[in-house]
């Protein structure tokens, strides 16, 4: 609640003139991306050829230098720093080279007996090996992480499987992008599915992170997904999914189950007519696009607790009817697009900034919410984002 009213009465985004008439460029951001992708080849390859250039120095160092002074450090760092940044052979051929080339100055003519002539070369080999035993110890985790990263892309594919492009008549775009880093999914959720009532959709979200979080929305996409084929009202749909949420709280520990809700909102879009109905679970409002760049905020006219928070008080849900005409596109999100902040605290506000815009093509739009929303907090998103666009031909 404190956030809403310090987004009411914070001062305006300074960029939301720049924003409320066409849409920028799509070669600004294009040409970002690039600059990004091209400096991190660049990095990369300065970093692949710093154990090169440490053998380099080194060998100049023996070259250039007294005799009293060794170059030891240098050829010992050459092979440490290969083994997280080279291959497993270019470990070995890095640590092979250092070896070689602390034993030139050692058995030069004219060197003479040293102890330094068998205890620099032994610990030059001594770090190469176990350079090389690091290299095999990043492989194996980099092995790992890859591992994961796919099972999340597949969790991610399997609990929130992004919406086909035309459902029911209707032009469908989704868009999820976690807060935290190298996460796939997390406490935001949405669902499209056709029904015998029309194209029924949601998008919620459920308090806390982590696998919590993710398990609660697996049961809420299931529960959603029976309730819409099933329920003849999308107020018995919303029931469904409290009693979902009430099954899941009684099976967790104490504290989730009193203190666990879920945001949500509910829509479903007849076959006939030009109408839209909604029912508003505490989560923020819908926007209506108007063809025409008008916008309207779907305001819910009796505010309804969250999903989970049954047991404070019993409002029968009533699902509220507006017009969807043709040419128009409903946008429903999670708080992390209305509460996204920027380095001054100033909220991002989605309503003053598509306001006069006409993005006809759900997928713009949502790309064009997430990319300003991403620019708005500098990148430090603090919540997760999801996104459904729905557009009427």
């Amino acid at each position: 609640m404190a956030d809403a009213a310090a987004r009411a009465g914070g001062p305006a985004p300074a960029t939301a003139p720049a924003l409320a008439g066409a849409p920028p460029p799509a070669t600004a951001p294009a040409r970002s991306g690039g600059r990004r992708v091209r400096w991190t080849s660049r990095a990369r390859a300065c970093l692949r050829a710093l154990p090169a250039l440490l053998l380099l120095a080194a060998l100049c160092c023996d070259r250039l230098t007294p005799a009293h002074l060794t170059a030891a450090p240098l050829f010992t760092a050459a092979p440490l720093v290969a083994a997280p940044l080279l291959s497993r052979r270019g470990t070995v051929l890095t640590g092979a080279a250092a070896v070689a080339g602390a034993l030139v100055p050692q058995v030069r003519p004219g060197a003479g007996w040293r102890l330094e002539a068998v205890t620099e070369p032994a610990t030059v080999a001594t770090v190469a090996v176990l350079a090389v035993l690091i290299n095999l110890l990043v492989r194996r985790r980099d092995a790992r992480l890859a591992s994961a990263r796919e099972i999340a892309e597949a969790a991610q594919r399997a609990v929130l499987p992004e919406p086909a492009g035309r459902i029911g008549g209707l032009d469908v775009a989704a868009r999820y992008e976690a807060a935290q880093a190298d996460a796939f999914i997390g406490g935001d959720l949405y669902a499209v599915q056709e029904t015998p009532y029309g194209v029924r959709l949601v998008v919620g979200d459920v308090r806390g992170k982590g696998m919590e979080a993710v398990a609660t929305v697996a049961v809420l996409i299931g529960a959603f997904r029976e309730a819409a084929e099933q329920e003849t009202t999308l107020e018995a749909v919303a029931q469904r999914l409290e009693r979902a949420l009430a099954r899941e709280g009684a099976r967790r520990e104490e504290a989730d189950a009193v203190e666990g809700f879920t945001t949500a909102v509910l829509a479903e879009i007849p076959r006939e007519g030009q109408t839209v109905r909604i029912v508003n679970r505490g989560h923020p409002p819908p926007l209506l696009l108007h063809a025409d760049g008008a916008l309207r905020t779907l305001l819910a006219a009796d505010p309804a607790l969250p999903l989970g928070m049954g047991d404070l008080g019993a409002w029968p849900d009533r699902a509220e009817e507006t017009g969807f005409p043709a040419g128009a596109t409903l946008l429903l999100h999670t708080d992390g697009v209305s509460e996204a902040r920027d380095a001054r605290g100033r909220f991002y506000d989605p309503e003053r900034r598509l306001a006069g815009r006409t993005l006809r093509d759900p997928h713009a739009l949502v790309a064009a919410v997430a990319t300003e929303v991403r620019r708005h907090s500098g990148g430090g998103m603090t919540d997760d984002m999801a996104l459904l666009a729905v557009r009427r031909p």
